[in-house]
């Protein structure tokens, strides 16, 4: 009886709660895991968050296809044919020059261009889809193209004008206001045509 006592006493033992400790994950470790998990779904939600808040997103991509819908409207053509405004990009691409010229790249616009998403853009716009939702649209094919960012621009009016050199006013009149000034051979013929503009704006 002893012996059978003993046994049945050292099994009691062998499957009690103590016995399996071990076995059992740390429940420190399952809170770091918890922890970490949370922290990236977090960070993650933020930098979503921050992309849809950054005002400059996209923004190369929207005034190009808003200088596509002018020209077009200005050229009689008929923005629900994917033909003629297809045809319109290319036209349009050979003018623009810079981060407007790179995201022409981007889509197909040019005559170097390595892809081609021209169907991307005719299609939407066919449809009457803003700029804006055709441009996200865009980004889900090729983040680089609302990735393009202008340069900033040179405030007109807290700057002397006739102080700046010839390579900076012609820098302001080619990206602020598309125009390379032909026929412009003094400085003070660069300065004029900036203060044209300025006018038109004021007004």
């Amino acid at each position: 009886d002893v012996d059978v006592q003993q046994c049945i006493h050292l099994r009691a033992h062998s499957t009690s709660p103590q016995s399996h400790v071990k076995l059992q994950p740390s429940r420190g470790k399952m809170m770091r895991a918890v922890a970490v998990a949370v922290v990236v779904a977090v960070l993650a939600l933020s930098a979503t968050t921050q992309a849809a808040k950054d005002p400059k997103d996209c923004e190369v991509c929207i005034k190009v296809l808003d200088k596509l819908a002018t020209q077009m409207k200005a050229d009689g053509k008929d923005i629900t044919k994917a033909d003629q405004t297809e045809e319109a990009i290319r036209k349009l691409c050979k003018k623009l020059k810079n981060r407007e010229n790179r995201f022409c790249y981007y889509i197909g616009g040019t005559d170097d261009a390595a892809t081609g998403m021209l169907k991307s853009v005719s299609g939407p716009l066919s449809r009457f889809l803003p700029a804006k939702k055709v441009c996200e649209k865009l980004k889900a094919k090729d983040a680089q193209v609302c990735q393009l960012r202008y340069e900033e621009q040179i405030d007109l009016k807290t700057i002397d004008l006739s102080k700046q050199r010839v390579k900076v006013l012609k820098k302001i009149l080619n990206d602020q206001f598309d125009d390379s000034c032909q026929g412009c051979i003094e400085k003070s013929d660069f300065v004029k045509k900036i203060r044209e503009y300025m006018a038109k704006d004021e007004l």
